[in-house]
């Protein structure tokens, strides 16, 4: 039943199909030696091993055919023990998710996983910011701000951004995450100017261009 469910959180999700479903360590190996997937979500608790175990034999696998493609793993599970997240982490899992959790928390990392890979897939030569942001380990506050702005709203434009992948415009923007338009304009327009979003025009009406902010990756 929770597969089941799991299953429905992630077909709903554009740009994601689950191709298929294992209940086993086993099964799963087996799964993902025959279709390749891009992501797999993983539980601890397993009815033959545990999920640990599982990525270590996809990472071995890997090792072993360089033409085989890499899997992505994030875990879904309600182990809470810090040395099993810690065991998860070392085994190369992208996020852990500790149930219960909702169906937003889900898609919300399934949002992420899809813009890291496509951050790296468009990296050439990164810089320190890309890889902070790869791997999350930007401690809080330390974002380099412009005197004036403030890092908690800087982190709610870029929530709002990356929840409307179709973009917005300055007024949208200000009223998704209950701003002024000065202000989320303040915030779009650095964000722009430090490569993180992008801007488009678009003419309506009027004949005068509206500014639209689309976030990157």
């Amino acid at each position: 039943m929770v597969a089941k469910l799991h299953g429905r959180y992630v077909s709903a999700m554009d740009g994601f199909t689950v191709v298929g479903v294992a209940h086993n360590g086993t099964d799963a190996l087996r799964a993902a030696e025959r279709l390749h997937p891009d992501l797999v979500l993983l539980d601890i608790y397993l009815p033959d091993m545990d999920g640990i175990d599982v990525l270590r034999a996809l990472r071995t696998a890997e090792e072993r055919d360089a033409s085989r493609p890499s899997t992505d793993a994030l875990f879904i599970t309600a182990a809470k023990d810090a040395g099993v997240i810690r065991a998860a982490l070392r085994a190369g899992a992208l996020h852990y998710l500790i149930k219960p959790f909702n169906r937003s928390a889900l898609q919300e990392q399934l949002r992420h996983v899809a813009a890291l890979r496509t951050r790296l897939d468009e990296l050439g030569e990164a810089r320190q910011e890309d890889v902070d942001q790869i791997f999350g380990t930007r401690p809080p506050g330390s974002r380099e701000l412009p005197k004036g702005l403030a890092a908690p709203t800087a982190d709610l434009v870029e929530r709002t951004l990356r929840d409307h992948p179709g973009g917005l415009s300055a007024s949208e923007c200000a009223e998704a995450g209950s701003l002024s338009r000065v202000s989320a304009r303040r915030y779009l327009e650095w964000f722009t100017g430090t490569g993180r979003a992008e801007v488009t025009l678009r003419y309506g009406g009027t004949g005068r261009p509206e500014r639209r902010y689309r976030w990157k990756g």
